[in-house]
């Protein structure tokens, strides 16, 4: 069968198989069917709920202005998909075409995608982990558990790490009038994302909202009472907190371990792919039948050097999802590059917070409109000559005007004056981030080219 007649008949005929019933699992069905397939499509998912919004989780959720079960995404059109729902997937079997599931079932399939994303990191001593009162929040369960612990109206609650989701929790207890610790081993909130520069913003921010926020320092362990609930946290400086809850918010592990053995290059770091959502294999080697999308992934941004990304944004899920759809089912002359640039938001404390780019490719910085200290500002990021991301603080209208410059790689800084005379500066000055190879908590890009600790292959002369 050629290539026309084959695609024809996977067109038509085909078994497409998505891997996480997620965002992206859920976009990529849809363009799926947009784009003329009319074959078997099958939805796989380890949750028994059908694929739900994320980010109102740590907002409106704690709040109580949603309920968890309320979050269910809204439908484009009917994917017309199977959905297993509450069944894991466990192996794959790329020569037979088969992903093998807990239950001891397998599915065939002519196009795989897969769309597992990630999972909170748990707290790492077990035996603590288990005390009542010890959470974490990622999963919509996970949500409502911890809002009816705060309904409860807890003493304290004890916060470990200061990335994005973890101030947004304290920002949600501090709104319930909950005293709330947030313990962070860098330097500033935030700052392995957005820098040290913008990380002493967030850290007054949260100190001037009554959050108790202790930098520099790590949980060395919890203690539980004699009912098994948790009592305190022990911390790096010798000091020790009393919380009636602790909330882990120690970043994200990618769904990877399912894969491992099946040939594909798969690792704690992610899924490579190509540019155009295929997955590799462990030699290197793209495959043309199983495809990426969404947290999982890491694929290459010829705007960023062709490093290789991986990206936690809700906005990269729905696009690489539709890339990868369109992909699945069409010829190579028609294929196209996923380019999204990556942008993100967050809400906590009253203040509204975007970028676009990656800023934690940046080496300087330049507050080009707006104030550090009125808390309202657009810092602009350069690497190495050019402007490479931007960040706002309640003036995201601005973000447009920069994304603009990251795809056009101008040069840095900007070769204009300030709109803005109130600025706190024209001229760049070091954006401060952590030495990468100390761990910080919370960034939502991750570089993930090379690393040593990579499983290494080992080739075999043929005789």
């Amino acid at each position: 069968m050629n290539g026309d007649r084959q695609l024809e008949w996977l067109r038509r005929e085909g078994r497409i198989v998505i891997v996480g019933a997620s965002l992206a699992g859920l976009r990529a069905a849809e363009t799926l069917r947009d784009e003329g397939f009319a074959g078997s499509l099958t939805v796989i998912g380890d949750e028994p709920y059908e694929p739900y919004d994320r980010p109102p989780l740590s907002k409106q959720v704690l709040l109580g202005k949603a309920t968890s079960d309320r979050t269910t995404l809204p439908r484009r059109r009917d994917p017309d998909a199977k959905w297993r729902l509450g069944v894991a997937a466990t192996g794959l079997d790329m020569a037979a075409g088969r992903v093998k599931l807990a239950d001891g079932d397998e599915v065939e399939y002519d196009r795989l995608l897969i769309a597992t994303g990630v999972r909170a990191r748990p707290w790492p001593n077990e035996r603590e982990a288990e005390l009542d009162g010890v959470c974490v929040l990622r999963t919509c369960d996970d949500a409502a558990r911890l809002h009816s612990r705060l309904k409860q109206g807890p003493r304290r609650v004890l916060v470990i790490g200061a990335g994005f989701t973890g101030s947004e929790i304290a920002s949600a207890c501090r709104e319930q009038g909950i005293e709330v610790t947030v313990a962070e081993r860098g330097a500033a909130p935030l700052v392995g994302a957005l820098g040290g520069v913008v990380g002493d913003v967030a850290a007054q921010m949260q100190r001037g909202q009554g959050v108790d926020l202790r930098c520099g320092v790590m949980v060395t362990s919890l203690e539980g009472d004699s009912t098994g609930r948790v009592r305190s946290a022990h911390l790096s400086d010798g000091a020790e907190v009393e919380a009636d809850i602790v909330v882990v918010s120690l970043g994200a592990t990618r769904n990877t371990e399912w894969l491992a053995g099946s040939g594909l290059g798969a690792g704690p770091r992610g899924i490579a792919c190509d540019a155009g959502c295929r997955a590799f294999d462990i030699r290197g080697i793209v495959t043309d039948d199983i495809f990426v999308a969404g947290d999982v992934a890491r694929s290459p941004h010829p705007l960023f050097g062709y490093q290789f990304l991986s990206l936690e944004h809700w906005g990269n899920a729905v696009s690489q999802a539709e890339i990868a759809a369109h992909n699945m089912v069409s010829a190579g002359s028609e294929r196209r590059p996923h380019m999204w640039v990556p942008a993100f938001w967050s809400s906590q404390f009253g203040v509204n917070i975007k970028s676009v780019g990656v800023p934690s490719l940046g080496e300087e910085i330049l507050v080009a409109q707006g104030s550090l200290a009125e808390r309202r500002f657009t810092g602009v990021y350069g690497y190495q000559g050019r402007v490479i991301g931007a960040v706002t603080f309640d003036q995201s209208r601005w973000l447009p005007f920069y994304q603009h410059l990251i795809e056009t790689t101008a040069p840095f800084p900007p070769p204009f004056a300030t709109v803005d005379r109130r600025s706190d500066g024209k001229r760049p000055i070091p954006a401060d981030f952590p030495d990468p190879s100390v761990p910080t908590h919370g960034p939502t890009i991750t570089l993930s080219g090379y690393s040593p600790a990579d499983r290494q292959l080992v080739f075999t002369p043929g005789r």
